[in-house]
């Protein structure tokens, strides 16, 4: 009797549910799927590794390089920034142009330029100073420019480039990093709130396998190529006897350099950037654990930062506003033409048409 009570209970509960969802035909309001597909992030990091050794990997250099230029100009500052070089290309013996780094044969920009702050350079790239870095756990003494003091508020960008296999990435070709301890330092991360979203791009070859053990939230990845395939170089320079760059970044450059700090171009088109047709491997992406529609997200929530910005010629105060020094007369004012700061592109496409 009381087994029959309960059916009966259950059923009127679950009729009742399903009318209340079939008014208004279930439509969640508009201001809440808006509300939910909008970033809460509060500020950006970008960690960029270059795992490999050797003038033959320059590159490798010179991928992670161009990205660094890319997220240095549409906001992100390089106290948050953290870039790992496992060699130094730009003062190697063979390199017929020393302090100077470039990523297509044509030579039209240097990627090294003079403001370059590399964090982690030469042997100090391992796989232990990479994973205290993203945990948090970085030895006593560690300086503050080393770490990555990213909190629950942070949208955080991983971009690795080398040598890699089926679950593994080289480091100094003397050491691996495995998908499995990749994962176990993410899923620290979220733990220890030190992202609020993670946006993890790797270009290497069978890259796909580093994602594939990922079960923390909030983590977007892509892959340059897929298990059992190779990512491939773009071209070479004869000049200096190497390839200058990967296919999937130098197509992801191409999409990047035309992003403004303000553009509405989305992480979505971004992923969408190297087809298999000139990228001969087939791109990975993963986004099971990502919540929001990646075509709805912009991509200077990853690539770019929040910094609210208004550049200005005029002396300007902003914590003495009564004082008589401060009190300017508007027919004082002189009017100054407007100016515009812009950033050459590193590699226009019509050089190689």
């Amino acid at each position: 009797m009381f087994a029959k009570f309960v059916i009966i209970s259950a059923a009127l509960i679950l009729a009742n549910c399903h009318a209340v969802a079939s008014e208004g035909n279930a439509v969640l309001p508009e201001n809440f799927v808006a509300a939910a597909q909008r970033s809460t992030h509060t500020n950006n990091w970008a960690v960029l590794v270059d795992a490999s050794r050797f003038w033959f990997n320059y590159r490798h250099v010179a991928n992670v390089l161009s990205i660094y230029r890319s997220v240095k100009r549409l906001g992100i500052p390089d106290s948050q920034i953290i870039l790992m070089i496992a060699d130094d290309m730009a003062c190697n013996a063979r390199n017929p142009r020393p302090g100077q780094v470039y990523n297509n044969a044509n030579q039209h920009i240097n990627v090294y330029g003079d403001d370059v702050e590399v964090d982690y350079r030469g042997y100090e790239v391992t796989v232990e100073n990479f994973v205290r870095l993203l945990t948090g756990r970085t030895q006593n003494g560690t300086a503050r420019s080393k770490k990555l003091l990213s909190d629950a508020g942070s949208n955080v960008l991983i971009y690795l480039t080398g040598h890699g296999g089926d679950g593994f990435l080289k480091f100094q070709d003397s050491e691996e990093i495995t998908s499995q301890e990749l994962a176990d330092g993410i899923q620290q991360m979220w733990e220890k709130k030190r992202y609020n979203e993670l946006f993890f791009m790797v270009d290497t070859c069978q890259a796909a396998s580093l994602y594939e053990k990922f079960t923390s939230p909030n983590v977007l990845a892509v892959a340059s190529s897929l298990v059992g395939e190779d990512s491939l170089s773009h071209h070479v320079d004869p000049s200096i006897g190497v390839y200058m760059i990967d296919r999937y970044t130098y197509y992801a450059l191409e999409f990047l350099e035309k992003v403004q700090p303000f553009s509405k171009r989305t992480i979505g088109e971004f992923l969408q950037v190297c087809p298999k047709r000139v990228c001969i491997s087939t791109v990975g992406v993963r986004k099971d654990l990502y919540r929001r529609d990646p075509h709805k997200v912009p991509i200077t929530d990853f690539f770019g930062a929040i910094r609210p910005t208004r550049v200005s010629t005029d002396r300007i105060n902003v914590t003495l506003a009564n004082e008589d020094d401060f009190v300017v007369d508007k027919d004082d004012l002189v009017a100054k033409k407007p100016f515009k700061i812009v950033m050459e592109s590193q590699f226009p496409s019509e050089l190689f048409k």
